[in-house]
């Protein structure tokens, strides 16, 4: 089956489904300009003195928090990217009553940006931060803005809410993440290579008709998949809701 054709099933399977849920990654923003983390350009296979893996750990977090904050700050922090083709085109299919939830992976907020409203940050944001000490909330501008180690007004470090290595997921959204993937008839996945776990976990819990994964490169799950299409996931959703989303979502 020929790229037209795959586009033109999966907009067949969205038109005809009323309860959809989308599970994506870093793929999904790759688009707005943000690297994504295991490509051959991605974050991981940068040469640092130090592992990007390593210098994102809880650990590593408390131990060098300034070297955290500059590498966090160069290499994660994008305040002016903008929703690509992607969110805009999920942000469409929950406003015609289609789509149920998005779940990502992402920590940049775009989803919301570009208009979702029902989005399960598995790995946190870096809109949200907060005061280690007194709990006090800070926004993104707090962080960009700052130098070194940003402190709260009580003096206390302010940590981002973004789940770091070595930290546990929130129960909370897990849980969520799981009913809608559970109550979905079809699970769109895209831009992930399904290997960060437990997040790739989750597609264990679809029941529904469709499952399908939009990546560019093959993943261990692909075999499971009723539709796998390896194209950019801008262009593959932006086509494949032609006709299906408000024309101005």
């Amino acid at each position: 089956m020929n790229l037209k054709d795959q586009i033109g099933l999966l907009h067949a399977w969205i038109d005809a489904c009323s309860s959809i849920v989308f599970f994506g990654g870093a793929g999904v923003s790759t688009e707005s300009g943000i690297p994504d983390f295991r490509s051959a350009d991605g974050l991981y296979h940068q040469k640092y003195k130090v592992p990007p893996e390593t210098i994102i750990s809880h650990s590593f977090f408390l131990k060098n928090p300034e070297e955290f904050y500059r590498f966090y700050r160069d290499k994660m922090l994008y305040p002016d990217a903008a929703p690509d083709a992607a969110h805009i085109a999920l942000a469409g299919l929950e406003k015609a009553g289609k789509l149920k939830a998005v779940i990502t992976q992402n920590i940049d907020g775009l989803h919301q940006k570009a208009g979702s409203r029902t989005v399960y940050e598995l790995h946190g944001s870096v809109l949200r931060n907060h005061c280690m000490k007194c709990g006090k909330f800070y926004g993104l501008d707090a962080i960009v803005h700052s130098e070194g180690v940003p402190r709260c007004t009580c003096g206390g470090i302010i940590k981002p809410d973004v789940v770091l290595y070595e930290e546990s997921l929130d129960m909370n959204t897990l849980e969520k993440s799981v009913a809608a993937i559970e109550n979905a008839d079809l699970l769109i996945i895209g831009g992930t290579s399904l290997t960060v776990y437990p997040a790739a976990g989750l597609i264990d819990y679809f029941r529904g008709k469709h499952l399908v994964l939009i990546n560019k490169t093959a993943t261990s799950r692909d075999s499971q998949a009723d539709l796998v299409i390896a194209a950019p996931i801008g262009e593959v959703l932006a086509e494949a809701c032609g006709g299906i989303v408000p024309a101005q979502a």
